[in-house]
């Protein structure tokens, strides 16, 4: 596994993975065509730092940190396509993110939240080295929908 820069060449990867259903929502903008995609990953240089991870050659996912402060915090995010899931990929290329974030971006704390109700990435944050520190009750709304997030940080010196 590797991570690597986005590039337009894996504008028809992306569309495949926001495609799928449960990925539909997570964009800010709908990605339905390769221009959507290309639009997505020109977007990243000003809102943080965003990877593909890359598997046997295959684009098989984001990690991306955003909301970078001048306390040298950030937010992390990812996201694998079908295929990928459940071998462990994510956790892995979080993983990556963070030592790459805390070496490369001298970050010191990475935050990162998920849905109460999605204990697969409950356990991608905890396998990536991620502590839970608690609950945000009705953080996020889903079709009109309040879900509770459940917080996870990991620090550079952990």
């Amino acid at each position: 596994m590797r991570l690597r820069e986005w590039t337009t060449g894996d504008a028809g990867a992306i569309v495949e993975a926001f495609g799928a259903a449960d990925m539909r929502t997570q964009a800010a903008e709908p990605i339905t065509t390769a221009d959507d995609a290309i639009r997505w990953i020109e977007s990243w240089p000003a809102r943080g730092h965003a990877f593909a991870v890359v598997l046997d050659g295959e684009v098989v996912g984001n990690v991306a940190v955003t909301g970078i402060d001048r306390h040298d915090n950030g937010w992390v995010s990812y996201w694998t396509t079908a295929r990928a899931r459940g071998r462990g990929v994510a956790a892995r290329a979080t993983s990556l993110l963070a030592e790459w974030a805390f070496a490369e971006r001298g970050l010191f704390r990475l935050e990162l939240g998920h849905r109460v109700n999605n204990p697969a990435s409950c356990r991608v944050a905890v396998k990536a080295g991620f502590r839970v520190e608690g609950v945000e009750r009705g953080k996020l709304v889903y079709d009109g929908v309040r879900h509770d997030v459940e917080r996870h940080a990991r620090l550079a010196t952990d």
